[in-house]
C-alpha cells in the first residue's frame, strides 16, 4: 500500500485543484482515498510530494504504434519482425511521455496488445482497431499508382489472421470486413469516410463509403457491444459519418457549425489531432516561410473550426496522431488544445483524462483520480495549470504510475 502526501491534486474532473492532498493506493493498485484530510493507513509506504502536482495519466485517443512516417525505401527494407520491436519501443516512449492509456486507431494487432498486457514490455494500456478500413481507392487503400502496396502495409497483408484485408465495398463487403476485423481482436472499428493528405490522388473533401455502408459498420459494431470511429476531414464526409451514427470523429478539420451542432446533439466525440495543426503554426511563427503558404492557410482554417467546435460544447478528447507526428511528443497536444481551441489548461487536462477515458470507454477504470479507480497517475514537478506546455518536458514527470506500479520514480529513487 502506498500513500502520496502533501501534493497539489488535479483529479481530472475539472474541479478546482486541492492543496495538501493525499492519495492512498491499495495493493491491487486501486485508489482507496483521495483529497485533503485523508487518513494515511499505518501500513502504507508514504511518499512526500510537497510542491508537486498529482494528476491522472494522460490518455491519447489517436495513436498508430506500428507506423512512423519516414523514408519509404527504409520502410520497405524493414522486416515485419523488426517493426514489432520498433512498435514496442514506441509504446515505451509513449508511456515515458506520461501517457498511461491509448486508443490505437489502426495498424496494431491483437498479439501485440496481449504481449503488452502480459508485461513483456512497457506500454500504455491499449484498445485497438487493428485495421484502417477503407473503400477501394480510399484513404486506407495502400495500393500505389505503380501497382505495389505501400510498405507500411505490404508485409501485414501476408499475415491475414492478424491483419485481415481492410479494403471493402458494398453492404455485403463491409459486413464481412467488420466481422473479420472483430474476429482479429479489434475493440472497435476505424473507417475512413473521407480522403486525407498522405496518399496520391486523394483529397480530404472526397467522400468515402456511402451512408448505407457506414450504417452497416455501426450496426455490426453495436452487435458486438462496440462502436465506430471515423477518419473524417472534409465537411460532407463528416456529415455522412454523423448521419451513419459513428461514435467518434477523427480530425474533423473542415466541419461547419451545423456539423458541430449535430455532434453536440448526438453526443459524438471529436478527436481533433490538434497537435499536427498547431505544430505547423508554431513552426511558421518561429521561422517565417518554413511551412508552405497553402499548408498554413489550411491550418488556420482548421484552427478556426476547432475553436468553433469547442465553443459550441462538442466533446473533445485528446488525440495526437503519433505515427504521423513523432512518437513520444504526445503532451504537445495539450498545448495545441489551449493554443488552438481556446481551452484553459484545466479544460485541456480534462480532454486528456476524463473525456478521453469516456471516448475510450474506460471511464469506469481510469481517467480521473477517484476511489475505486486504478492508480494511473503522474507526479509533476510544477504546476501545469500555470504553463500547460511544461508537460512536454519529460524531466518534469517525476513519477509515472500505472495501476499503482511506478514505471518511473525520481522521487524515492
Amino acid at each position: 500500500m502506498n500513500a502520496l502526501i502533501h501534493g497539489s491534486l488535479i483529479d481530472g474532473t475539472g474541479a478546482d485543484p486541492v492543496s495538501d492532498a493525499t492519495i492512498v493506493i491499495d495493493d491491487d493498485g486501486r485508489i482507496t482515498g483521495v483529497g485533503a484530510g485523508i487518513e494515511v493507513p499505518r501500513c502504507a509506504d508514504v511518499i512526500d510530494v510537497s510542491g508537486r502536482t498529482i494528476m491522472p495519466g494522460l490518455i491519447d485517443c489517436h495513436v498508430h504504434l506500428f507506423l512512423q512516417l519516414g523514408d519509404m525505401q527504409n520502410d520497405a527494407l524493414t522486416p515485419l519482425s523488426t517493426r514489432v520491436f520498433e512498435a514496442a519501443e514506441r509504446a515505451g516512449r509513449t508511456l515515458d511521455a506520461g501517457v498511461t492509456s491509448i486508443r490505437d486507431i489502426g495498424g496494431t494487432p491483437r498479439g501485440f496488445k496481449l504481449a503488452a498486457q502480459r508485461g513483456m514490455f512497457a506500454s500504455p494500456r491499449m484498445n485497438i482497431a487493428v485495421s484502417i478500413i477503407s473503400q477501394t481507392g480510399g484513404h486506407g487503400d495502400y495500393s500505389l499508382p505503380s501497382g505495389v502496396t505501400h510498405p507500411w502495409f505490404a508485409a501485414m497483408l501476408e499475415y491475414e489472421p492478424e491483419w485481415p484485408n481492410s479494403v471493402c465495398d458494398g453492404v455485403e463487403g463491409v459486413t464481412r470486413t467488420a466481422r473479420e476485423t472483430f474476429r482479429a481482436g479489434a475493440d472497435f472499428l476505424k473507417i475512413c469516410t473521407t480522403g486525407g493528405l498522405s496518399l496520391p490522388n486523394e483529397d480530404p473533401e472526397h467522400t468515402q463509403f456511402t451512408i448505407e455502408e457506414i450504417r452497416t459498420f455501426v450496426v455490426e459494431a453495436k452487435a458486438r457491444g462496440s462502436y465506430v470511429a471515423a477518419h473524417a476531414q472534409g465537411l460532407q464526409g463528416i456529415k455522412n459519418a454523423l448521419q451513419g451514427g459513428v461514435r467518434t470523429i477523427e480530425h474533423g478539420y473542415y466541419m461547419d457549425e451545423e456539423a458541430a451542432d449535430q455532434m453536440v446533439e448526438q453526443q459524438t466525440f471529436l478527436v481533433p489531432t490538434a497537435h499536427l495543426t498547431n505544430g505547423r503554426l508554431r513552426r511558421e511563427s518561429a521561422d517565417a516561410g518554413s511551412v508552405p503558404e497553402d499548408v498554413i492557410a489550411r491550418s488556420k482554417i482548421v484552427a478556426a473550426n476547432l475553436k468553433m467546435a469547442s465553443a459550441k460544447g462538442v466533446k473533445i478528447a485528446m488525440g495526437t496522431d503519433v505515427g504521423v507526428a513523432e512518437h513520444g511528443t504526445n503532451a504537445e497536444d495539450l498545448t495545441a488544445l489551449v493554443d488552438i481551441t481556446g481551452m484553459s489548461p484545466m479544460q485541456a487536462i480534462v480532454a486528456a483524462t476524463q473525456t478521453a477515458s469516456e471516448c475510450n470507454r474506460t471511464a469506469s477504470e481510469v481517467g480521473t483520480l477517484e476511489p475505486g479507480k486504478l492508480a494511473d497517475l503522474l507526479v509533476v514537478d510544477g504546476d501545469p495549470l500555470a504553463d500547460i506546455s511544461m508537460l512536454e518536458d519529460k524531466s518534469t514527470l517525476l513519477m509515472i504510475m500505472q495501476g499503482g506500479n511506478a514505471h518511473k520514480d525520481l522521487i524515492t529513487s
